[in-house]
């Protein structure tokens, strides 16, 4: 035992003079085990996507529904749409895009929203899309500086030409609606899936809503003759597509020929 004693004392003398300051145990000391566990971090909030709108408030949907309700001309709702601040698009946007055309006109295109062009000018239906609209219209005898009237469902560029959120649609309903009653139209054209799905309050798609007319019921109870057609941004991008809306455009100019007959007494549809 002394033997093993003293061995054990000339071992721990040589660690000392090689600069050993702890004893070495056995088994290593785990010593991440003995770090104190951080706190659990907060549960993360959902962060709403950035292409999402949030709906308005009932203040706000009144604010709109009361100043459209009170606009007594073409002009003043133009005004009225200027001066509603309700809509974070107006902040995004370069321009309020109106109308464009013959006011009183028997045929009111609708569209979807503003595009780049659109927003940078300030009028509908500019740029290729405009180019293409125009040419088909001019097909069956219509043209927007003699006998047709063009608007858009939202007056404001969504950020990024993204898709209008229902939110933003039914916030500018009262608008759109005022814009109708107070243009007159005897015939409505709404070019694209949100503007038809909009106003028709509808979930189908352009496709099975196009080729029939539908009705648009106004506030003060009239109801006008509304034909949904494909949006000519996506004729644009899908040529093949241009028969379905040449076959509307007819459907179209057939309705006002007959309408001219029941004027004059010739029968009607």
């Amino acid at each position: 035992m002394e033997a093993e004693r003293q061995a054990l004392v000339a071992a721990l003398a040589w660690q000392v003079a090689m600069g050993a300051d702890e004893a070495i145990m056995p088994i290593a000391l785990d010593r991440a085990a003995l770090r104190p566990s951080p706190a659990p971090a907060p549960p993360a909030r959902p962060q709403p996507s950035p292409l999402a709108a949030p709906m308005p408030s009932a203040p706000v949907q009144e604010e709109a529904a009361t100043l459209a309700a009170g606009a007594d001309s073409l002009e003043a709702l133009r005004e009225a749409m200027a001066r509603f601040t309700g809509s974070p698009l107006r902040e995004t946007a370069t321009n309020m895009v109106f109308a464009d055309g013959v006011s009183g006109a028997p045929v009111m295109v609708v569209g979807e929203a503003p595009g780049a062009e659109e927003d940078r000018l300030g009028r509908p239906f500019v740029g290729a899309s405009g180019r293409l609209l125009d040419r088909m219209f001019a097909s069956i005898g219509l043209a927007r500086d003699e006998n047709l009237y063009i608007t858009n469902i939202l007056p404001y560029r969504p950020p990024g030409n993204r898709t209008p959120t229902d939110a933003e649609l039914n916030l500018f309903l009262p608008f759109v609606l005022r814009h109708v009653a107070l243009a007159r139209p005897r015939f409505l054209v709404l070019a694209g899936g949100v503007a038809a799905k909009g106003l028709l309050r509808q979930r189908e798609g352009i496709t099975r809503l196009r080729g029939r007319w539908h009705q648009v019921s106004l506030f003060d109870g009239q109801v006008i003759p509304a034909l949904p057609t494909l949006h000519p941004a996506y004729l644009l991008r899908n040529p093949l597509a241009k028969r379905d809306a040449w076959a509307d455009l007819l459907l179209l100019r057939r309705s006002i020929e007959d309408g001219r007959n029941v004027a004059n007494g010739q029968g009607g549809v």
